[in-house]
């Protein structure tokens, strides 16, 4: 009996634990600095929000440790049906759901506020790894593609309709895994790398400048490549779609986008200065990261923090606590703690003798990357203010739940590698 506990709890990836319970730990600290009640000074006080994080942290472990016991053939065969649950909450959030900033997102069940979005990226997870290892000894098809973007895309439309662009973002991060099992190529990737990159500069530059730059560089390689029919077919085909893609980027800004959202992007360009307004939130997010230079300080000593300059503090921009307080060395450790976190579930995609343990890793992976990055580049001014949470930091029981069932579902997938998922 000793020796299958041993084996079974041998096969457990415990540095992927202590990380993720290192992060969970962050943030219950910081989420009790940035809304600090001295009358309420115990972890466990149910009125504050350091309070309610500490159960939904109990309980987090509680998730973890049933999901470690249960087979792992049932994520993969139940993946369809948590699928069609999450995709009727996001329909039912937009019926009864709970307006929030703007974002009709949460469901009010009286003692918690549920926010389907993030048990969506977990459903999709799993049932996009479901579709595509079932095609994992055919070549990649269109059909494949086609049909694999459908199932990301469908809980996309529905958070769309809410509206909550930051969340519906976030599945887009599944590129990566369509990427690794071959249906993406490098191609495709610098493509989508230079709309974004042309979308950027048609917001700067007046888009006929652009448009006659880009005819003189390609131009270059046209006369460079004068001799070769296929490649100046080619450029040709190249220059006219990046020119019709660059007269469309107006038309889409202003009747796609939400004027908070134009407004975010013009401050970020520095197309706009308005610190008291718009701006506000970004302005105050540096101000507070910087306070804190090299050593921070001190937990609980934030000014920044203690008279609340930060809105959102606990939440989207619970970064700036760790860069108040923590200072330039509590932020870098931060971030040394979350890539190490991605290069652990890298590896441990890689390890997978399952397509379907592979690719949802990797799914994994994808999502938590793009929060980490988005979520601590909007505090620091490199990316729009979109709004979605720190891993595992922010405060909120959906998104904590729902980022410790992604990652530990992966973990019994890894205990289980050996045997068939």
């Amino acid at each position: 009996m000793n020796n299958q506990k041993n084996s079974f709890f041998g096969k457990i990836d415990w540095l992927t634990i202590i990380l993720w319970f290192s992060l969970c730990l962050i943030g219950l600290f910081n989420i009790r600095a940035a809304v600090f009640n001295p009358e309420m000074p115990s972890f466990f006080t149910l009125g504050t929000n350091y309070g309610k994080q500490s159960l939904y942290l109990i309980s987090a472990i509680i998730l973890g440790v049933s999901i470690l016991i249960i087979d792992a053939k049932f994520f993969s065969s139940a993946s369809p049906i948590f699928y069609g649950i999450t995709a009727i909450l996001l329909i039912i959030v937009l019926v009864v759901g709970r307006n929030v900033g703007g974002n009709q997102a949460w469901i009010d069940l009286g003692f918690f506020r549920l926010q389907p979005s993030e048990f969506a990226k977990l459903s999709t997870c799993l049932l996009l790894a479901n579709f595509l290892s079932a095609q994992s000894n055919k070549a990649p098809t269109m059909q494949t593609l086609a049909m694999g973007a459908g199932i990301v895309l469908f809980p996309v439309f529905l958070v769309m309709l809410q509206p909550d662009t930051g969340s519906a973002l976030a599945f887009f991060s599944l590129i990566f895994v369509f990427y690794r099992e071959g249906y993406v190529n490098n191609e495709l990737l610098i493509f989508g790398g230079l709309c974004i990159l042309l979308f950027v500069l048609a917001l700067l530059f007046n888009p006929w400048i652009l448009i006659l730059v880009l005819t003189v560089i390609i131009g270059f390689f046209m006369w460079s490549f004068r001799k070769k029919r296929k490649y100046l077919i080619n450029l040709s085909i190249l220059l006219a779609a990046c020119s019709v893609f660059i007269l469309c980027v107006d038309l889409v800004y202003d009747h796609v986008l939400q004027p908070h959202q134009r407004n975010r992007i013009d401050i970020i360009l520095g197309k706009m200065d308005d610190p008291r307004g718009q701006g506000y939130n970004l302005n105050q997010s540096k101000i507070a990261i910087g306070s804190g230079q090299f050593w921070g300080k001190g937990y609980l000593q934030g000014t920044q923090t203690k008279y609340n300059f930060v809105p959102e503090q606990s939440t989207d921009f619970i970064f700036c606590t760790v860069g108040e307080e923590w200072g330039f060395v509590g932020s870098v450790t931060l971030l040394a703690i979350y890539v190490t976190l991605l290069l652990r579930i890298i590896h441990i995609a890689e390890r997978q003798r399952s397509a379907f343990a592979r690719i949802y890793a990797y799914g994994v992976a994808s999502i938590l990357f793009f929060h980490f990055f988005i979520n601590i580049g909007m505090t620091i001014g490199i990316v729009p203010v979109i709004g979605i949470p720190l891993p595992f930091i922010s405060y909120g029981g959906s998104s904590l739940w729902s980022f410790t069932i992604l990652l530990f579902i992966m973990l019994k997938f890894d205990s289980n590698r050996k045997g068939v998922v």
